[in-house]
């Protein structure tokens, strides 16, 4: 766990970053590119991933040097043209757990939830489920198993994923002889596309020689329509993870043989049946009358993941010093926060109770803290005679849940 405290700045590093694209966009006037619901989206489900990743990323690290100390095929040493193999080495994986991760539906569950925003901005480098980082790490065990050093390798899989980052942006432009070998932010935002020139293009991380190798690279010619091509019609966090999988398990249902049963979890995307999505959406979903009504009191959203964040941050840094009691506390605080943020934006009403619910997991935890947890009762009681004795859920509801009104208008 080395590497953790320097994480702990990624989060602030990422909210300076997104500042600075928000004002220099306000600048070019140009505000479609962002818009409020599909960012708060966006940064809810970066939070996430990264809160998660702390309790499994030492596994990633263990596994990697498990694999090089008892299977290595090589002694690769450390040195200059080494590290311009492992980058080069770095992104040839890449390409193949990226491309696979859109030709195989078990692989696309995990990466779909990336390409869901129609917003291309630096959001949209934060979609990354926790899901999609087990995978990938599958795919990069390779590395040390051919013999580089762990060390080597963790090093460049931080470098690797910095470079990412800033390809999510419409600051910038096409620039076309450095697209010749490193990929840009406009090729990156050709393989966001949902047009169909522009369908599993530009599966390369920072390189395109790999694309132009293997017949998949595209130029941006028209400006793409970002999002999938079958847009998701909810912002809800826990479904915005696991729709896909119900789509897998549904089709799986509806499928005969063990043949066409396999092709419903490894065939491929293109071949899944579109009315599952908009049937499974009517039996989880709410059907609204007008999907462009937005939150009036859209602070709270804002507060809420102001202190996701800061506490995320102060987590992450501390995180080697805390007991197992107050890490389950503050993923339990921290992912409840998030679940409640997107049932905010789908404006259902029993996200009520998971305020409850965080005011429990905090009083609970305080009374740990000072062994009185026997006493747990006396705030679950104090919760219930308030909301008996002043209706506080009617009050939440329309204050917190007024609908603005005005004509829909993109930020």
């Amino acid at each position: 766990m080395e590497h953790i405290n320097f994480l702990a700045f990624a989060m602030p590093a990422f909210f300076i970053f997104l500042f600075l694209e928000y004002k220099l966009i306000q600048r070019r006037k140009k505000p479609e590119i962002f818009n409020y619901e599909s960012s708060v989206s966006n940064i809810s489900i970066g939070i996430a991933e990264r809160l998660i990743n702390l309790f499994i990323a030492a596994s990633f690290y263990q596994l990697y040097y498990f694999i090089y100390n008892n299977y290595r095929l090589l002694d690769i040493p450390s040195n200059i043209f080494v590290w311009f193999a492992l980058i080069l080495a770095t992104d040839f994986v890449w390409y193949w757990y990226h491309r696979l991760g859109h030709e195989v539906n078990f692989f696309w569950a995990a990466h779909i939830v990336h390409h869901h925003s129609e917003e291309f901005n630096f959001t949209a480098a934060a979609r990354i489920t926790t899901f999609q980082a087990v995978v990938r790490t599958g795919f990069w065990c390779v590395l040390p198993l051919v013999g580089f050093h762990p060390a080597m390798v963790i090093t460049m899989l931080i470098v690797h994923g910095a470079y990412s980052f800033f390809t999510h942006t419409q600051l910038i432009g096409k620039i076309k002889w450095l697209e010749y070998v490193f990929v840009t932010p406009s090729i990156h935002g050709v393989h966001h596309a949902s047009d169909e020139k522009y369908l599993d293009k530009n599966y390369g991380d920072m390189f395109t020689f790999w694309d132009r190798i293997f017949g998949t690279f595209q130029e941006e010619e028209e400006k793409p329509k970002y999002g999938l091509t079958h847009p998701l019609k909810s912002y809800s966090f826990l479904w915005q993870h696991t729709h896909y999988y119900f789509e897998i398990y549904e089709l799986w249902k509806r499928s005969k043989g063990f043949k066409v049963r396999w092709k419903a979890v490894f065939g491929s995307p293109a071949h899944m049946d579109q009315d599952i999505r908009p049937t499974l959406e009517k039996r989880f979903l709410q059907d609204k009358s007008n999907p462009h009504q937005r939150l009036r009191f859209r602070n709270y959203l804002y507060i809420q993941l102001g202190i996701c964040t800061l506490i995320l941050t102060v987590f992450t840094y501390y995180f080697d010093l805390l007991d197992g009691i107050d890490k389950v506390f503050v993923l339990a605080f921290i992912l409840i926060t998030l679940v409640n943020c997107g049932a905010l934006l789908e404006q259902r009403k029993w996200m009520y109770y998971l305020e409850y619910g965080r005011i429990f997991i905090v009083t609970t935890y305080f009374l740990y803290e000072e062994d009185l947890t026997s006493f747990f009762f006396i705030p679950l009681a104090i919760m219930i005679f308030v909301e008996q004795l002043f209706s506080l859920s009617k009050r939440y509801q329309n204050v917190v849940l007024q609908l603005d009104n005005s004509e829909y208008e993109v930020e």
